[in-house]
């Protein structure tokens, strides 16, 4: 049905109600002319009379009638239905699922989505800690937290963080034992703590950058994890150097707990992203979390 036919029904719809065309005028907020040439175009389209007017009074004819029988029901269920709508927008419910890592979902997510959480009780949000490049549409997520440039084209990405530059540390008890490492060559004679993201992945190399050279090394060790969090609990505990976000590692290097070295060749990232296929199909929950999650500032 056009929505021309649906909104002359439900101003014939309001004419049979209130019995008077001055009445249901004023309901609708439009003029009695224009409500009288809206019935009578629908009479025509139908080839039917559907009210029956007098200079006192309007009723429905049998067909009016028959047809406010069969179709109010219906409009009193829509609006019902806009109504639990419209509730939902000021009050917005379901399940979210998210797939990110656990940096961000303990330095950007957790912080900003708790407080959300409690403010409307009935969002459910679910996080799978995943740092791999999760299919989203294959595996049924309304959204990944991603770095920029790890974005997929045909995603919809809102930055949420700033850019996130990385470290390398290591332990002070680690380097009672191990010289410092001055070239990322030198990170092949060092005992390394490694990262894969994904199960089927490779071990993660560890990017470097210093001017135009980029580098990639692929470290040894005693120890691999799926998220960087074990990561730096070995790192803490001396087991071996480290590749991480910096944030994660500041308070444990202004502490005098892990050392940072390399540093001029430890590379900064596009900011974290949450990215989701399309903004037409994403639904109001998960707007309003985009909304929260959205980084306001300057990228670095």
């Amino acid at each position: 049905m056009s929505g021309e036919n649906l909104r002359d029904i439900r101003a014939f719809l309001t004419v049979a109600s209130e019995r008077s065309f001055t009445r249901a005028a004023a309901k609708l907020g439009v003029s009695q002319s224009a409500l009288s040439h809206t019935i009578s175009a629908l009479e025509a389209r139908l080839g039917l009379r559907l009210l029956t007017r007098t200079t006192r009074s309007v009723a429905p004819t049998e067909a009016g009638q028959r047809l406010v029988e069969r179709v109010a029901p219906r409009f009193d269920v829509i609006a019902n239905e806009l109504s639990a709508f419209n509730q939902f927008a000021s009050n917005p419910g379901g399940t979210v699922r998210i797939t990110t890592s656990d940096f961000a979902a303990k330095t950007v997510l957790w912080p900003k989505l708790s407080h959300l959480q409690r403010k409307f009780p009935d969002l459910k949000i679910e996080m799978s800690i995943d740092a791999g490049l999760t299919d989203i549409v294959l595996e049924r997520f309304d959204a990944s937290i991603r770095f920029g440039d790890q974005v997929a084209k045909d995603m919809t990405a809102v930055r949420i963080s700033p850019d996130i530059r990385m470290t390398i540390v290591g332990a002070a008890s680690y380097f009672e034992n191990h010289p410092v490492p001055k070239t990322p060559s030198d990170l092949t004679h060092h005992a390394c703590i490694n990262v894969r993201f994904s199960p089927r992945g490779s071990v993660y190399a560890w990017e470097l950058k210093k001017g135009k050279r980029d580098v990639q090394v692929r470290v040894e060790g005693s120890w691999t994890f799926n998220c960087i969090y074990p990561a730096l609990d070995a790192a803490l505990a001396g087991f071996g150097l480290a590749y991480m976000p910096e944030e994660i590692a500041r308070q444990h290097v202004d502490g005098g707990r892990l050392q940072p070295v390399l540093k001029d060749w430890c590379p900064t990232f596009p900011g974290l992203h949450i990215c989701y296929v399309s903004r037409r199909e994403s639904s109001t929950a998960l707007s309003l979390i985009v909304e929260t999650l959205r980084y306001e500032g300057r990228a670095r």
